[in-house]
């Protein structure tokens, strides 16, 4: 190959790359700007986790116990950090549907756009959503008394692995809103969503559990998120003593690296099968 072909097959790579990250950003601000017209679904959206803290936090955190002791709502508050970025790849995957089934990404089809900036526009736009969820949250817990007893640098890093956990399962909802005929099949999906937030370390310690839901539980990637957070806020953590709990700071980075992995590629490629 000449030098002059080197350079050309370089300089077409940097201007595929350039228009991905350009049309990657068209679909984040079209699929910001939806939440800015429909302020009432974003007003849902974050709402949601504050109903979700005061619900568990006051009516049933009174008659919940933490093994080895600790207060219930400081044990509660990683757990639905944790929840709220599960529960929103849901958010992800009927918004996909939704454009799906306005003829939306028929349009984005037929234009000559990178095939991954569905896939990543979309993820980025619901990263930033996260964030918003988050800090509402973190402002919710902290008015209900909340603390985390860790370093700042600490917080940071907590805060860090439960936007990795959401950032890998906007993938998930990505594919799923391809996947899925329509918006009515994606609602079924709550069925599904719902136990994998329940099934986990987020409420209640899995040693509780009766043994075989209590290892399910454990081996939960939320689980992981959601013990690692609580190290790192310095809440009461109540670890059972197995493998995955011992190593949840190692595993809250490999389930989202995996998840990611896995289905990241499955979106774009699902794109892409549209269009035959």
């Amino acid at each position: 190959m000449t030098t002059l072909e080197v350079h050309t097959t370089v300089a077409r790579e940097r201007s595929r790359a350039s228009w991905a990250v350009a049309d990657c950003w068209n679909v984040t601000r079209r699929s910001l700007t939806h939440y800015q017209r429909q302020p009432l679904a974003i007003v849902w959206q974050l709402g949601f986790p504050i109903i979700s803290v005061l619900l568990y936090g006051y009516i049933f955190g009174s008659a919940m116990k933490v093994p080895g002791g600790g207060d219930y709502r400081a044990f509660l508050m990683p757990g639905m950090f944790a929840t709220t970025m599960t529960m929103g790849f849901m958010s992800t995957a009927m918004a996909v549907v939704t454009d799906a089934g306005k003829g939306v990404i028929d349009r984005f089809r037929s234009m000559p756009m990178a095939p991954s900036a569905v896939a990543t526009g979309r993820g980025a736009a619901d990263l930033v959503v996260a964030c918003a969820e988050l800090t509402i949250l973190a402002a919710t817990a902290l008015a209900i008394g909340w603390r985390a007893g860790g370093t700042p640098l600490e917080a940071v890093g907590a805060f860090g692995l439960l936007l990795l956990l959401r950032f890998s399962l906007i993938w998930v909802g990505v594919w799923l809103g391809l996947v899925v005929p329509n918006a009515e099949s994606a609602g079924g999906l709550y069925a599904v969503a719902f136990p994998v937030t329940m099934i986990s370390s987020a409420l209640v310690a899995p040693s509780l559990m009766p043994d075989w839901l209590g290892a399910v539980a454990a081996w939960n990637p939320v689980s992981s998120t959601v013990t690692a957070a609580r190290q790192l806020f310095g809440n009461p953590v109540a670890n059972g003593g197995t493998w995955v709990e011992e190593h949840a700071l190692l595993m809250a980075v490999v389930w989202p690296l995996v998840i990611t992995l896995l289905f990241l590629p499955l979106a774009v490629r699902r794109f892409r099968r549209l269009s035959r």
